[in-house]
């Protein structure tokens, strides 16, 4: 019986139907992006708020003010007076009654009086020049409160942790493209219902909800994408798909340019979720997954429609397919730290995923500090990324997948410190570093998804990849806090940490087994296979496991 990769050789590796079902997981990687990055404009802090004076609010109830009336009477009038500020007022109780509709509040009061008078927050609420358009002017998230804004964002990662850990376990258990059509409903879902929460706490649940489902659709489209091409085509899927990751970003700050309030850019980057329960009907269960299940026959008919669509046909003699002797357990912690090998791969995988994440944020949020365009400054970020995609593509074939990951890393931690040391008048040289920097960990951080479902085998691909990229979501939780805590002590200390956390990932990855040109291991002995090398040779490539892959079963050693 020939062996599933022998299969998909006579299939075709990559033709009409794999470009098909890779372009449509592909827009996954979009909405993902939204989601990801979201909370910059949707938490966008307003430009210009005041604390609302005493009376302010009754009297703008009593008399139908517009927030514009309001404004001119209240608000402006005082401001000019020094009666209130952005985050505080002075503490004085009034009798709001005794003001009518065209009284300035506290204008009676001499200014040479307000000097003995304490300042207090802003009881009464704020005033925004636009109303509603972020959840920070629709919760009040500013002044004390603007921390909040930040625990949305880490509710979203705690999300993300959950959605790795139990849809990663049920995309391997029951299937991936049932795993993944149902989170794609439920991101939807959420997405429809966060944009009408009428509070900061439902806006949160929801947040959390979104997360879990929206790391559902992203992770179980990567493992899809990886499993239904052929190991030379890996690497290119593998990138490309999240390339279309930073086309959302690029996009993302467009659709925040043109929709004025956070209701509406969380309506239209959350919708499209519902235009993927149209895949039922396009993108069938992984052949790879139902071979693991010990389908066989359902695995050679999914086969068999791949081969017609490429414009291929079977032999005859491909009437079944290998299928392994053992029962597939269902996927387990314990399968991930099994074997030496295992153990290995699954540790130095979770610090790159962690490391990626802090280094990557955190060089993003740093920018953010710089006073700007949001939207322009947001969308050149972006832009910067796409180099990066093209560089590994360039590359990875030419000196493997562990070389550049190695190299990469080390070169962002390197850039990173040299940033931090360059003299504040050579702006243009900070600049230039800092890019350099920048393009290093997106490339770390693009192979780490590739690398990852290279190294393990099909029986828990997509709950491993799920499980060590919660050590990204634990990044994202942590990347902010340092950032902000670390620039208090200095400025540029931040730079000295990723420095460290970087170069000590690429010299971990340096323990890993290259896996360029190898067929995607099935099983945990063929993982573990991949620390033998053979003699004399470069690689870490195992003869055992070349041969248990090309060998017919008579023949294997």
């Amino acid at each position: 019986m020939p062996s599933f990769d022998e299969v998909l050789k006579e299939a075709g590796e990559f033709g009409r139907f794999q470009k098909k079902v890779f372009f449509l997981l592909c827009q996954t990687g979009i909405t993902f992006s939204f989601l990801f990055v979201g909370v910059v404009f949707i938490g966008q802090k307003p430009e210009h708020y005041w604390c609302r004076i005493p009376c302010a609010a009754e009297l703008s109830k009593r008399c139908a003010w517009t927030f514009e009336e309001e404004y001119n009477i209240t608000v402006l009038a005082s401001s000019l007076m020094n009666y209130s500020s952005q985050c505080k007022r002075y503490d004085i109780q009034q009798n709001c009654t005794y003001y009518s509709c065209t009284d300035v509040p506290l204008s009676h009061l001499p200014n040479s009086s307000l000097g003995k008078v304490p300042l207090t927050t802003c009881q009464d609420g704020w005033h925004y020049d636009k109303p509603h358009s972020s959840i920070a002017s629709e919760f009040n998230l500013v002044c004390g409160n603007k921390w909040m804004i930040d625990t949305t964002q880490a509710v979203l990662n705690l999300g993300f942790l959950i959605g790795g850990f139990t849809l990663g376990y049920a995309a391997d258990r029951y299937g991936r493209i049932i795993i993944y059509l149902c989170s794609a409903f439920g991101a939807g879902l959420c997405g429809l219902i966060g944009a009408f929460a009428e509070n900061l706490v439902v806006f949160s649940i929801i947040r959390f909800l979104q997360g879990v489902f929206g790391k559902g659709t992203w992770m179980t489209a990567f493992v899809i994408v990886t499993e239904i091409v052929g190991s030379e085509d890996r690497r290119i899927v593998g990138i490309i798909i999240q390339v279309f990751f930073t086309l959302g970003v690029i996009i993302l700050p467009g659709i925040a340019y043109l929709i004025p309030t956070w209701k509406g850019i969380q309506l239209a980057t959350t919708l499209p979720n519902f235009l993927f329960l149209l895949y039922y009907w396009l993108i069938p269960e992984s052949p790879r997954w139902l071979l693991t299940r010990k389908q066989g026959e359902k695995a050679l008919e999914v086969m068999q429609s791949i081969a017609k669509e490429n414009g291929k046909c079977l032999p005859p003699h491909f009437c079944e397919i290998t299928v392994s002797d053992k029962e597939a357990d269902n996927p387990s912690l314990l399968d991930l730290v099994k074997t030496p090998q295992m153990r290995k791969i699954t540790l130095i995988l979770m610090y790159a995923w962690f490391t990626s994440a802090v280094v990557y944020q955190g060089l993003v949020l740093r920018l953010g500090i710089i006073k700007g365009n949001l939207y322009l400054e947001f969308f050149i970020s972006a832009v910067m990324e796409l180099p990066a995609a093209f560089l590994i593509l360039l590359t990875i074939d030419r000196i493997g997948r562990r070389p550049l990951f190695v190299s990469s890393a080390i070169v962002a931690g390197v850039a990173c410190l040299i940033t931090a040391f360059i003299p504040k008048d050579m702006s243009w040289l900070t600049t230039s570093v800092a890019i350099l920097a920048r393009l290093g960990i997106t490339i770390t951080f693009e192979l780490v998804y590739l690398v990852n479902s290279e190294l393990y085998p099909t029986v828990f691909r997509n709950f491993g990849v799920s499980l060590c990229s919660g050590l990204c979501d634990i990044g994202g939780i942590v990347a902010p806090f340092l950032l902000y805590r670390l620039t208090d002590i200095w400025s540029e200390l931040p730079l000295i940490v990723y420095c460290i956390l970087a170069v000590l990932s690429g010299i971990l990855v340096i323990l890993l087994p290259e896996t360029k040109g190898l067929p995607l291991p099935e099983t945990i002995e063929d993982v573990e296979q991949l620390s033998r090398p053979i003699e004399g040779s470069r690689g870490r490539v195992s003869l055992r496991f070349w041969f248990n892959r090309k060998l017919p079963p008579s023949a294997t050693p």
